[in-house]
């Protein structure tokens, strides 16, 4: 190899070991907010909002018609008596008129800007109840995190018990080939070596499977090379509940309050101006049996100062909606409450699984000590000894199955808690 080659895989040497891609629970958690499908709405719903506030603006523009008639009648306007020295021509029967109506809103109550902030609430409703949806698949994340991570730590064991046992297969061979041991013991060890080259095998295909899952939620390339971070998770019990749910119920209650006011304002008067310029035959002048221009500018006012008790109604409406958005509220935190009690039993009953755990892997490796020498002096077989070999990395699985559930309990504790 030229020198120069040598020093060039120097330097790419430690960039080849950072490409093992390495994520953690919060990455995941922050790749499925940004890129599954369910979040492209955020940004649709506030290009919906903008067209439609634009929309509302118009209304608010002075409306222009223009508006064209040609009529012919049976009857026209007769003057009844006889005028000396004067004459009255009739009017034509046929006649015709065209205008242009012009109409600008110069009061309305306010209406306006409580549109524009009904508009805007319901936009963040809808938003919000995007957030809740989202955040339910953190649910799903910590599933596939912590069931891959399972895995991880399953291989790790199966490795160092692969090692260890290699180690042993070596010594059986030397006792093999001076007498001390049958020749049996050999093939007892390598059978079990076999075996946890299969679980190997299996754990690598469910992991990969596994990968290829949270690679479609997070909408990131995950490969079987990925490695996933022990998260520390801590737990606050006296923390507020930060759920996304009770903020779409506080919005909810806001856009409801903003329709109150609405509904208020749709009674008070309004004042428009107007405007119309025309040609036709007759025009305002109905004795001018001719063709004309003519205009017309005015204001105009409304007041509807009786309503039959509909915008009574329409707010007693409001406020049983109100009342199902509280009761609704009440039954979240309620069932949310028994949740966190349940999980939080979860957690203490593990930790002493645990504390159990580590107790019987002491034990279990004190036995294994005693069950090794006793082999070595040909008092046991090795089948015996496999007996207690396979147990105390039994025991060691457990600890890691029991560890990682208490992880994936304390991470499933803080999503309901909202943290």
């Amino acid at each position: 190899m030229r020198p120069t080659h040598f020093i060039l895989l120097l330097f790419l040497v430690p960039f080849l070991a950072v490409a093992q891609q390495k994520m953690t629970l919060e990455d995941c958690y922050a790749l499925a907010n940004k890129n599954y499908p369910l979040a492209k709405q955020n940004q649709l719903l506030s290009q919906k909002k903008n067209l439609e506030l634009q929309t509302l603006a118009k209304d608010y523009l002075p409306k222009i018609d223009l508006n064209a008639q040609a009529t012919y009648q049976s009857e026209v306007t007769q003057v009844p008596v006889k005028i000396p020295n004067s004459t009255i021509n009739p009017l034509n029967k046929d006649q015709y008129r065209a205008t242009l109506d012009i109409n600008q809103i110069i009061y309305n109550g306010g209406l306006q800007e409580v549109n524009n902030t009904i508009k805007e609430t319901q936009t963040k409703v809808q938003q919000q109840q995007v957030s809740v949806n989202l955040y339910q698949l953190k649910t799903r994340i910590n599933q596939l995190y912590f069931s891959i991570f399972l895995l991880q730590e399953r291989a790790a064991i199966l490795l160092a018990k692969r090692e260890q046992l290699q180690s042993k297969i070596t010594e059986v061979k030397t006792g093999v080939k001076f007498g001390a041991l049958l020749p049996a013991s050999e093939k007892v060890l390598e059978a079990e070596e076999l075996k946890i080259k299969q679980q190997l095998s299996e754990i690598k295909f469910d992991k990969k499977r596994a990968l290829e899952n949270l690679s479609i939620l997070t909408a990131s390339p995950l490969d079987e090379n990925t490695t996933l971070l022990k998260p520390t998770l801590n737990l606050d019990s006296n923390s507020k509940n930060n759920r996304p749910e009770l903020q779409l119920f506080d919005l909810q209650n806001e856009q409801i309050e903003i329709s109150k006011t609405a509904i208020s304002k749709n009674n008070l008067p309004k004042l428009k101006a107007f405007g119309q310029a025309g040609y036709g035959n007759p025009g305002l002048n109905m004795l001018d049996n001719s063709f004309q221009t003519f205009y017309m500018v005015g204001l105009k006012a409304n007041w509807n100062v009786f309503d039959w008790n509909k915008s009574k109604t329409d707010k007693e409406i409001l406020s049983v909606s109100e009342n199902i958005i509280a009761a609704e509220k009440e039954t979240f935190l309620l069932n949310n409450s028994i949740q966190l009690q349940e999980m939080n039993n979860e957690i203490q009953k593990l930790e002493e699984i645990i504390s159990s755990d580590l107790e019987i892997i002491a034990l279990r490796e004190t036995v294994l000590k005693s069950s090794d020498a006793q082999l070595k002096n040909g008092v046991i077989t090795a089948s015996d000894y496999i007996v207690e070999f396979t147990n105390l990395y039994e025991a060691k699985t457990n600890y890691k199955l029991h560890e990682i559930q208490l992880l994936l309990a304390k991470a499933n504790y803080n999503i309901t808690k909202g943290n």
